[in-house]
């Protein structure tokens, strides 16, 4: 089994660094966003390039090829080649940022042979890291500015090991911000027929999968496109910690590098 522990410090200094270019901007009174719609209409915006830029700089320097939201389009016939890559979302929660209420994040992963086997997630505003490696587990760590890059040793001795210990009355279900659907509150007044108390939360980005891997909520089910990029940092980081992102069936865990890089939905728990 290939240790991939070596990579982890490179792919948390790309993202500590990714989220100082991106409070650059956030932080600049003068700033223009510059916000442009993508094919999907989704927005982009200068700090998601900045961003972009900095990780495929950082992750060059690494044997494995880069598949970023905002790199270019790679043929499938190419990627299928590809054992172990990087999946890469350089600034996930445009729309938070844009509204500017601190909910986005920096998400880099490291794939093998289908599954996430490492996961970076650093949440710039909130100053928190979040990182797995399959070998070594997962782990959140406070105060990690972005003005200064954390040595090895603090990342090693001050994190704190997923999940965390919390008591909840019930279910508690993390729900995306943005993106409720009919289906989502279908799966969530079943919890509620089953006698269940459910106490809901709402969150933006990746931010929601990471609820999961410390123990603040129980399940976050998505019922809502999201692509590939949006939840390998995360998936990786819940497996590490328990947890597993599958498909509907509740059974079948989601998979990385397929030909349509759309997500099917999914939902969020522990291993039973």
């Amino acid at each position: 089994m290939v240790d991939y522990s070596n990579y982890l410090y490179i792919a948390i200094r790309a993202a500590i660094d990714a989220g100082k270019s991106i409070m650059d901007i956030y932080n600049d009174p003068e700033a223009n966003f510059e916000v442009e719609a993508k094919a999907d209409n989704s927005p982009l915006t200068k700090a998601d390039k900045a961003s972009h830029q900095l990780i495929n700089s950082a992750l060059s320097a690494t044997p494995f090829p880069i598949l970023s939201e905002e790199g270019r389009e790679i043929p499938y016939k190419e990627r299928a080649k590809w054992k172990t890559l990087w999946i890469v979302d350089p600034l996930d929660g445009t729309k938070e940022f844009i509204k500017k209420n601190g909910e986005f994040t920096v998400n880099i992963a490291l794939v093998n042979k289908g599954v996430p086997v490492l996961g970076v997630i650093y949440v710039p505003v909130r100053k928190e890291l979040y990182y797995a490696v399959d070998s070594l587990g997962a782990f959140k760590l406070k105060e990690v500015d972005y003005n200064d890059q954390p040595s090895i040793d603090k990342i090693r001795n001050e994190a704190s090991r997923l999940p965390l210990s919390f008591v909840h009355q019930g279910v508690v279900v993390v729900a995306s911000r943005s993106h409720r659907t009919e289906d989502t509150d279908a799966y969530i007044n079943n919890i509620r027929k089953q006698g269940q108390p459910v106490t809901m939360i709402s969150s933006g980005s990746s931010l929601k999968i990471c609820l999961v891997a410390d123990g603040s909520a129980d399940v976050y089910p998505r019922f809502a496109p999201t692509m590939e990029w949006d939840t390998a940092a995360g998936h990786a980081i819940v497996r590490a910690a328990g947890c597993e992102m599958y498909h509907v069936d509740e059974k079948t865990p989601l998979r990385y590098n397929k030909e349509n890089l759309l997500n099917p939905w999914f939902v969020v728990k522990p291993v039973e």
